[in-house]
């Protein structure tokens, strides 16, 4: 392999290594279960994305569910939500957004809560604390005394006339500081409601004792979690994992790879160095097929996976809908390394307490795609379409009429409806 200019010491891979690399880190590649799907399963898939981020949006259903639906098949939702928030392994905390952790990241995490408390982020929060210090005290002693509590069962320390508590009060504000800085915790409840209390009773004790490592060490210990879970990765796109900086990260990253904790490559077509994690693996192939969430890590970062798969990818929750190219809610189809399409997809539960429908009402397929038949890939997708239907227990699939798959697909059910 020649070389050119580059330092023979630097590793090269080419676009179609880059893709699997990731795929198998994001555990794409691992063996799908042949049983009940239990929290043996949901520790395997939270060991390979490191994090889940959530989200309020549930046009198909909440965010978290859907990268262990991509990466398990179909599973009871209640059994994670019960271990996610009631095993004492994982906890929520803001990471990459607001997200639930493995509790053993917890005290790297401490960082972050410590720039917050010297009013380096969240400055708004962070100024209620420091104007109103007594109250925000009474909120905490409130949640310690009373918790698990949610916002709006909370008694105002004001003076107040009526109900005080709306999604913008004070006493909101003050959990939502309480949360950021660590000094209260968070579970999730029935209709994914917040509830608070101590954060001590949130995350074990044990954890809770480790040394606070300083700075630097915490943020090399994410960055390298950030290599693992991604595989390969650039500077920012590890630093994005755990929204550390990118300025504060570079440094850090370089320091991992004179450490050995992350290998220098050179990726095909990618203008930045890229970083590999030495546990990562090239798998011979990859037969992955799914729909993930615009909440994945496989596409989080919007700029690495154009990047990875050629995928120019943007949610269009907040775009008006006649200037919307796709639609509100679009799942990316990934088969095999590549993401072949893209579908509007909507969960219509039905009123009355029946089954319900799974829409897909556009659906289309990538440019650049030509070496793949669309009727292969329409066949596929209607599989995947047919098994989310079932994870979401709804009793149809329709597809409509919008999208240059839309035919292929409608031809592949065997539907002639709009």
């Amino acid at each position: 392999m020649s070389t050119g200019s580059h330092p023979p010491s630097v590793r090269r891979l080419d676009a179609g290594a880059a893709r699997s690399i990731a795929l198998a880190a994001q555990g794409f590649c691992d063996p799908a279960p042949t049983g009940r799907v239990d929290a043996r399963h949901f520790r395997r898939v939270l060991g390979r994305l490191g994090l889940l981020q959530l989200d309020s949006v549930q046009a198909v259903c909440r965010s978290h569910y859907l990268p262990v639906y991509s990466r398990l098949g179909v599973y009871d939702r209640d059994r994670l939500d019960d271990w996610l928030w009631r095993s004492g392994e994982m906890f929520e905390t803001w990471s990459h957004e607001a997200s639930i952790v493995p509790v053993d990241l917890e005290p790297a995490l401490r960082w972050s809560r410590a720039r917050a408390r010297a009013g380096e982020t969240w400055a708004g929060l962070a100024a209620l604390d420091r104007e109103r210090p007594d109250y925000v005290a009474a909120v905490l002693d409130e949640v310690r005394r009373s918790g698990p509590v949610t916002a709006a069962a909370l008694s105002d320390p004001r003076p107040r006339d009526g109900t005080w508590w709306d999604g913008r009060s004070d006493g909101k504000r003050a959990l939502d500081w309480l949360f950021r800085i660590g000094e209260v915790g968070s579970r999730r409840i029935g209709n994914f409601e917040r509830t608070y209390e101590a954060f001590d009773r949130v995350v074990p004790a044990e954890v809770l004792a480790r040394t606070t490592p300083d700075e630097d060490d915490a943020l090399r210990d994410l960055l390298e979690v950030s290599g693992r879970c991604l595989g390969v990765g650039t500077a920012s796109d590890l630093a994005d994992y755990f929204r550390i900086r990118t300025p504060l990260a570079r440094p850090r990253v370089a320091e991992l790879a004179e450490e050995g904790r992350l290998v220098p490559v050179e990726v095909e077509g990618w203008r930045e160095p890229a970083f590999l994690h030495p546990d990562a693996v090239r798998p011979r192939s990859v037969r992955a097929r799914a729909l993930l969430s615009p909440f994945d890590p496989v596409v989080w970062c919007r700029p690495r996976a154009e990047r990875l798969f050629g995928f120019h990818y943007r949610i269009e929750i907040y775009v008006p809908e006649p200037k919307r190219v796709y639609g509100y809610y679009v799942l990316p189809f990934l088969l095999g390394d590549r993401l072949v399409g893209r579908v509007d997809v909507k969960a219509d539960r039905a009123a009355d307490g029946g089954a319900g429908r799974l829409l897909a009402r556009g659906v289309f397929a990538e440019d650049g795609i030509e070496d793949l038949d669309q009727g292969y890939v329409a066949a596929e997708l209607s599989a995947e379409l047919d098994r989310l239907a079932r994870f979401l227990g709804l009793a149809t699939v329709e597809v409509g009429r919008r999208g240059n798959l839309a035919a292929s697909l409608r031809s592949a059910r065997g539907s002639s409806r709009a």
